[in-house]
């Protein structure tokens, strides 16, 4: 988990603008970064569980690599 210390700025007394410091902000990035891995990794893994397989056997053999 990121700790965070973020400054907040308002316009016009609404919150516009959030101030973090470049360690804050690189570790938000990292983390997005992975996550986005994360869900690409789950996509493939969902689709791949879906595919048709053959032995290891059966891949030498098309190969030529018994």
């Amino acid at each position: 988990m990121v700790s965070l210390n973020p400054k907040i700025l308002e316009k016009n007394g609404k919150k516009q603008f959030v101030i973090l410091t470049y360690e804050e902000f690189s570790k938000i990035r990292k983390e997005l970064e992975d996550y986005e891995d994360l869900c690409l990794f789950r996509e493939t893994k969902q689709r791949e569980a879906e595919a048709s397989t053959i032995s290891l056997k059966e891949a030498k053999k098309k190969l030529n690599l018994d």
